[in-house]
């Protein structure tokens, strides 16, 4: 009974900590880039014949992926400022890195603070994951072709930090640890939603890697959806 008492506190605190609206709110809308397309270089594996074998196309940078309809991948859109004060749950499902064909996948995401971070070595070749935050703890472990899993957690928020592989030079990640869970990353359609939001007024971030970073202010009521899109330009002279 105790147990029982201990644990339906415990739930009690949580939702008083944040409590959910009856209609929660969200922000959903497509990113898309406007310009002269980038001539992207194609990536030499040939040092590492492993890496070669995983791939029978030609390999390109990660840094702008775009659709058919100039539609861009892997913008981190995150909600910046206007959250009320709360202890947020920490998923215990772990966030996955990975890094099949010598490519880290996925090349841009988030994970919370004290969120488990599983990176993966599928490939059979060695590969050393290096990470290089400032607030949080760097790290340089080496996963040969037998090691093939490794689960590594941060502390503190921290926004974009890049994960590196010293062996495989053109192998580039970045990584945000967030306080909170209000954050999506743009798939290859340049989508994204940010749902399960209390009412409220916040500013909206969206970053690429290459491309100046841009914010909005969104308005919410209670179980309202906002479409918000977002357009990068290439820089001029670029």
């Amino acid at each position: 009974m105790n147990i029982y008492y201990v644990a339906l506190a415990s739930f009690l605190a949580a939702i008083l900590a944040f409590p959910m609206p009856a209609q929660a709110a969200a922000i959903k809308g497509k990113v898309t880039y406007q310009g002269r397309r980038p001539k992207l270089r194609p990536i030499k594996m040939g040092a590492d014949p492993v890496c070669l074998t995983k791939h029978a196309d030609t390999v390109f940078p990660k840094t702008i992926i775009l659709g058919p309809n100039n539609e861009l991948k892997n913008v981190f859109l995150q909600v910046k400022d206007g959250l009320p004060k709360s202890n947020f749950p920490v998923p215990k499902e772990p966030k996955v890195l990975n890094q099949n064909g010598c490519i880290y996948t996925p090349a841009v995401m988030g994970v919370m603070a004290g969120q488990p971070l599983k990176i993966l070595n599928p490939d059979g070749t060695l590969h050393n994951v290096h990470a290089l935050p400032k607030k949080n703890a760097e790290f340089n472990v080496a996963m040969p072709k037998f090691r093939t899993e490794i689960t590594k957690t941060f502390d503190k928020p921290e926004f974009m930090f890049e994960v590196k592989c010293d062996v495989h030079p053109w192998m580039s990640a970045y990584i945000t640890v967030m306080s909170h869970p209000f954050y999506t990353t743009t798939d290859e359609t340049g989508t994204y939603t940010i749902d399960n939001l209390p009412p409220g007024q916040y500013v909206l971030e969206a970053w690429h890697q290459r491309l100046a970073p841009q914010q909005v202010t969104v308005t919410l009521a209670e179980g309202e959806t906002k479409e918000v899109d977002f357009t990068f330009q290439r820089p001029d002279g670029k």
